[in-house]
């Protein structure tokens, strides 16, 4: 097989119930970090890494992000009216060019191996990314692009990890390590938020992802793991011993904007992050004793 990856799913089709009300009208995706939402930082990440391929998993009340990729008539001939070019480019940039994205439905939020299994006739019999928007990370270099060159050489499967405290493992699925060279990780086994005295260890898989599409013969099953959940780590438990399976540590920052006190962190990040923003933000938190 070849290890090119040019295809990414982005699961956008959760309730965002954490941050209602916010999200009671409004996707969880399209919430901004400082000027741009969610979703967009996952498509450019994606895009930075050479994939080609745009496939969303959307339910219910998710419109606003095709909207949001989609281009604007109206919006173009008010913000050249008023001689904005240089904002119109910017909105001009986030549009996906015509047969690149795609659009299927998950009807029913059974978890993260459902949503991707709603995408399965639309990959083939070729590797493909997984990104989740709510994990948002911040680097020199995008995690997806330093996942690729990586899995060129691999094949197999590849999950982005970082070490988190003990007494968070249940929040994640969890590694038993092989052979650990302080950035491949190579996976003996994968547990699905273990309690911290069943965790084999304290490496835990974010939201990258890089799949073999054999995951579908176990999603195809529609077997529930962990919360009742059909889970894509046990689709890639299943792939050990029959392909590599690797974890791989990134460079870069991980900020969980699926929490409030994590997004609001990467707010701040990002914007600390900027040069046309980071001496005013930082008078703003000096007001705060910060």
């Amino acid at each position: 097989m070849d290890f090119t990856v040019k295809k990414a799913i982005f699961p956008v089709g959760g309730l965002g119930t954490r941050f209602l009300p916010a999200t009671k009208a409004m996707p969880k995706e399209m919430l901004p970090v400082v000027d741009k939402p969610l979703i967009q930082y996952a498509v450019e990440e994606a895009r930075a890494a050479g994939i080609e391929q745009f496939i969303f998993v959307t339910g219910r009340g998710k419109t606003a992000i095709e909207d949001h990729f989609d281009s604007s008539a109206e919006l173009r001939s008010t913000l050249l009216a008023r001689g904005k070019q240089d904002l119109w480019h910017s909105i001009e940039a986030i549009a996906l060019d015509a047969g690149r994205i795609s659009y299927t439905r998950q009807p029913e939020p059974l978890g993260l191996g459902h949503a991707v299994w709603c995408a399965r006739s639309m990959i083939g019999d070729e590797p493909f990314a997984v990104l989740l928007a709510d994990d948002l990370i911040l680097g020199e270099e995008p995690c997806l692009k330093q996942m690729i060159e990586a899995y060129r050489e691999l094949g197999g499967v590849m999950t982005a990890v970082m070490d988190v405290p003990r007494e968070h493992v249940d929040r994640y699925g969890i590694l038993d390590v092989g052979h650990d060279d302080g950035r491949l990780i190579d996976v003996k086994g994968l547990v699905e938020k273990p309690t911290a005295a069943r965790a084999p260890s304290q490496i835990a898989v974010i939201g990258r992802y890089i799949l073999h599409p054999r995951v579908f013969e176990h999603l195809d099953r529609q077997q529930r793991g962990a919360g009742g959940e059909i889970q894509v780590t046990d689709a890639i438990a299943k792939q050990i011993g029959r392909m590599p399976v690797n974890g791989y540590r990134f460079a870069g920052r991980r900020f969980d904007c699926g929490d409030k006190v994590g997004f609001l962190e990467a707010n701040l990040a990002f914007a600390l992050s900027r040069a046309d923003m980071a001496d005013d933000v930082r008078r703003v938190l000096k007001r705060f004793n910060c």
